[in-house]
């Protein structure tokens, strides 16, 4: 096995989720078109690093660079995200008996959430395409991060918002100079405007996995959580799961620390958490082939949990399913309720998405599908500040 110590990237092409097509890193891709399925990024098995490399790193997800798609570190765009912290929650262990319990927090991460993860990965890698223009459909925290990460590369930004967002959400987009356009509906409603918009191609679109590079950001999540807790991994993880990229991404990184000899089995159970006013993946569990016919989709306070037809829903479902995990959905009033309690008993102002993840907690021990003596971790995926019109 060769060994390099250089930083450098370790990915050799990008293929299909489906049937493993290949596809060139080298040229601009958004999806696979041969089984319309997302593309993932692949990485050279015979190359390898040691983890104690790790510790004179700089303190960001690019530490992983060579696990990230970028292959000039001169492109990197970066404002600094990732390696956010991962700590217990020590009162609410006590209060309910579950001793192992904790939570990585991406709160902290630069605007506010996670996903300054995937987009600094995607900025990256548009930069060193050569793109200039990029636009994207959000629920919310993807558009604020978009615009934030352009306004670092000089690219221009759009954003397709639900008018329904909260104002925070918007007024931060146009504050870092993005053009803002507001749909009344869903993210999938934002989807049809932004194919309208580029219908001629003239942006690149930044979709959730209709392009394969925030994937890549979203993945550094799985690293650092194997690497806070010393190489052990929780036994359960609990995922609250919109466009699924951070589920997908998470599960990806175990899989690649295995390659890498950083991590051993058994990895832990995946548990994805929606609300019930959008709950897709709980009927595609149920039936594959025709869950998109089978609910009503709502708004939900939990904005970035509304996301009705995940382009990614064949992944998310193979990573549950391999993990032996599950998924949960959980209403609007508790997951409200698990926003106060948890900012009154832990200091912690999480997202709505964060706090559903904690309740759902709550029934899984409850209906004895996660036992107290395991050892539990909570995704926050995001700043309960940036929700507040939420809870007016």
């Amino acid at each position: 096995m060769k060994t390099l110590t250089k930083p450098f990237t370790f990915a050799t092409r990008l293929k299909c989720a489906n049937c493993d097509q290949g596809y060139p890193l080298s040229a601009i891709n958004t999806y696979a078109k041969c089984c319309n399925q997302p593309l993932v990024v692949e990485y050279d098995p015979s190359l390898t690093f040691h983890k104690t490399q790790l510790e004179s790193r700089q303190h960001s997800m690019w530490r992983y660079a060579e696990m990230l798609p970028v292959f000039d570190r001169g492109n990197i765009v970066s404002l600094g995200e990732g390696m956010t912290p991962l700590f217990p929650l020590s009162k609410l262990a006590s209060n309910y008996g579950i001793p192992e319990l904790f939570i990585k927090d991406e709160s902290v991460n630069p605007t506010g959430s996670f996903k300054a993860r995937g987009i600094s990965a995607a900025v990256s890698k548009a930069k060193e395409l050569g793109i200039t223009r990029c636009i994207v459909p959000t629920a919310g925290n993807a558009g604020g991060a978009l615009a934030a990460y352009c306004a670092k590369a000089g690219m221009e930004c759009t954003v397709v918002m639900p008018r329904h967002t909260p104002a925070m959400f918007k007024q931060e987009c146009e504050m870092y100079g993005a053009v803002l356009i507001l749909v009344d509906g869903l993210i999938n409603d934002c989807a049809k405007k932004t194919a309208e918009l580029n219908s001629d191609g003239s942006y690149f679109d930044v979709s959730t996995l209709k392009e394969p590079y925030r994937l890549e950001g979203k993945k550094t999540m799985g690293y650092e959580i194997a690497e806070q807790l010393n190489w052990q991994l929780p036994d359960v993880i609990l995922y609250p799961a919109g466009g699924g990229t951070g589920l997908i991404g998470i599960w990806k990184a175990f899989k690649e620390m295995m390659s890498l000899g950083w991590i051993s089995g058994p990895l832990p159970r995946m548990i994805a958490v929606q609300s019930k006013s959008c709950a897709p993946i709980l009927y595609a569990l149920k039936d594959q082939q025709n869950w998109k016919n089978s609910f009503t989709p709502r708004p939900t306070i939990a904005n970035g949990l509304a996301v009705p037809y995940p382009f990614g829903m064949d992944m998310m479902v193979q990573v549950l399913e391999e993990s032996g995990g599950m998924a949960l959905a959980v209403d609007d009033e508790e997951i409200a309720a698990g926003v106060k309690e948890i900012a009154r008993t832990e200091g912690l102002l999480i997202a709505p998405e964060g706090a559903a993840t904690w309740k759902a907690l709550l029934h899984l021990v409850q209906g004895g599908q996660i036992s107290r003596s395991e050892k539990v971790l909570l995704l926050n995926t995001g700043s309960g500040y940036k929700y507040l019109d939420n809870f007016a």
